[in-house]
């Protein structure tokens, strides 16, 4: 008889010295009798025989009974927390709530409820729960409060309402911290509305939320693009008796100016300075400078630079590395210099951000081999590159036609622990295609899958008309059909090229087949692809030559 196939009266009534034979028998020996010990401590004896004998499910039949009459709540979890095992503990609360009429304590769930979410059974957390609240049992607020953590950190957040649905008007609570940590993990997991949402919905009524709170929110919000409606928390604030401080400031400044809404963040800013309880920090002239940056507004920048210098704020090396990129894309390579002679004088050491944007700035200029310079400059100083750095030299040299020296840097790369992207390899692809050396185009395109680099749709198209280009019409037709081989989506340059020296090249049945299979190819994302365009002969597709 199995353990879970027990039904109808029990056949067998065990007595106490069967009980205290079998006990000796799992101690090791073959005692008749229970030792002194367990004569001492009958219950913990009793623990140790219940357990043992649930473990080997082909004797409980005999001592069926006995549990009825002896298995008390308390002794119940004591053998569950005598197996140290959550599943092994789920089963013998199954076990005895449905065969022994248990009904089981507090204790036995918080402590098996726990255990089943660190050792990751998060579903069968789900079942306790609803055992729980049957046996008349809810949540205290320091079990709710750990429960809500590691479902939310487990992304069940069906759970996570289900708990705070369940207390929801009854006298449990969890505290700002939890229902703070909460928010926090939903918002690093980009599930910024689902926090809003338990906010609104649960999390208030909780307890009031504080300072902390908006400011995940708001965080999580500026993050996804939604600054409008941060702005709309920040304005709310106030009615919940908190007070912005700084980090919400500096949250809603960064966050406008990376939607170029800098003039707003500058509103922000002069409110900021106004405010006695809280003043701009590093963190918020940086921003400001930032957002000037990239609309290249750099007198601006430099005047807020030389403002917080004075107000006795220290630059540090973001500050450098912002006003840095802001000087060379605009050109002027001598004041982005000049920054970066200046890091000397406040402590900042470069790193690999402030050479690249030296380097994308010369190069920007025309001036390629003072980029070079600067790349031996981060070399002696063991500032490693990055794929942006690899891939802003590459450019360059490619523009400049000096494919060898690319492609010295892709050897270099061949041999280093740097994750490359398809940016840094078609530049060179496409210069040798261009210069009639096909071939070396295919030996690169064979490094970047050595080195897991899958190429993407600008590298397949490069290879076909660089084919196409050199009459080599099939192998143009092998790398499309490798190129939907590998649900790489072409996309009508890539068709309409390939269409199109197809029909110069004589070949208007191959053409014909490419246009349908890219038709017919629901998945390959050519949507703009009008179908009732039928097939013309003389197409007119520019090609690169």
């Amino acid at each position: 008889m199995t353990l879970f196939s027990l039904t109808g009266p029990f056949r067998v009534r065990a007595s106490t010295i069967a009980i205290a034979r079998f006990h000796g028998q799992t101690q090791g020996g073959s005692r008749f009798y229970p030792d002194r010990q367990v004569i001492q401590n009958p219950e913990s004896w009793f623990v140790k025989v219940v357990s043992t004998l649930f473990v080997n499910s082909h004797s409980l039949d005999a001592c069926l009974n006995y549990l009825c009459e002896k298995l008390t709540p308390l002794i119940a979890f004591e053998v569950i927390k005598r197996f140290n095992n959550p599943k092994v503990g789920f089963k013998f609360l199954e076990f005895s709530r449905l065969s022994l009429n248990v009904n089981h304590c507090y204790p036995t769930y918080n402590l098996l409820m726990r255990s089943l979410c660190q050792m990751g059974h998060h579903d069968l957390v789900n079942i306790v729960f609803d055992y729980m609240g049957s046996d008349g049992h809810l949540p205290d607020s320091k079990l709710l409060g750990f429960l809500v953590t590691w479902m939310a950190q487990a992304s069940d957040f069906d759970m996570v309402k289900k708990l705070l649905a369940e207390v929801q008007g009854k006298e449990v609570r969890i505290n700002s911290f939890v229902y703070n940590n909460l928010l926090s993990v939903l918002v690093k997991q980009n599930q910024v509305h689902e926090a809003i949402y338990l906010f609104k919905e649960y999390l208030v009524m909780q307890s009031p939320p504080d300072t902390w709170t908006f400011n995940i929110l708001i965080r999580g919000l500026c993050r996804v693009g939604g600054v409008d409606r941060a702005l709309e928390f920040f304005k709310d604030m106030e009615s919940f008796g908190c007070l912005p401080d700084v980090v919400t400031y500096n949250t809603l400044i960064n966050g406008l100016c990376k939607a170029n809404e800098v003039q707003r963040g500058c509103e922000l800013f002069k409110e900021i300075q106004s405010r006695s309880d809280c003043s701009p920090d590093i963190v918020t002239y940086t921003s400001i400078i930032s957002g000037f940056c990239k609309s290249g507004k750099m007198k601006e920048a430099s005047n807020l630079f030389e403002e917080m210098m004075r107000s006795g704020i220290q630059p540090n090396v973001i500050t450098f590395n912002v006003l840095i990129d802001g000087f060379g894309k605009i050109g002027n390579i001598a004041e982005a210099e000049a920054m970066y002679r200046k890091m000397g004088y406040f402590d900042c050491s470069a790193d690999v951000v402030t050479f690249t944007s030296l380097i994308d700035g010369y190069c920007r200029a025309g001036q390629v081999n003072h980029g070079l310079k600067f790349w031996n400059v981060m070399k002696t100083r063991n500032v490693s590159p990055t794929v942006y750095t690899y891939a802003v030299l590459i450019n360059a040299l490619c523009k400049e036609n000096r494919l060898n020296e690319a492609r010295d840097f892709l050897e270099q790369i061949k041999n280093s622990s740097i994750i490359p992207k398809p940016f840094m390899y078609n530049p060179v692809i496409d210069g040798f295609c261009k210069a009639g050396n096909v071939d070396e185009g295919n030996v690169i395109l064979k490094e970047m899958e050595e080195k897991r680099c899958d190429p993407d749709k600008v590298t397949f198209t490069i290879l076909i008309i660089g084919h196409c280009v050199k009459g080599r019409m099939f192998e143009a037709i092998n790398i499309f059909n490798r190129m939907l081989a590998t649900r790489c989506a072409p996309d009508n340059i890539t068709v309409n090229s390939l269409i199109s020296c197809l029909l110069k090249a004589g070949m208007p049945n191959e053409a014909y087949r490419i246009r349908k299979m890219a038709l017919e190819d629901r998945n390959l994302g050519l949507s703009s692809f009008e179908k009732a365009i039928p097939l013309r002969t003389n197409t007119n597709i520019p090609v690169a030559v």
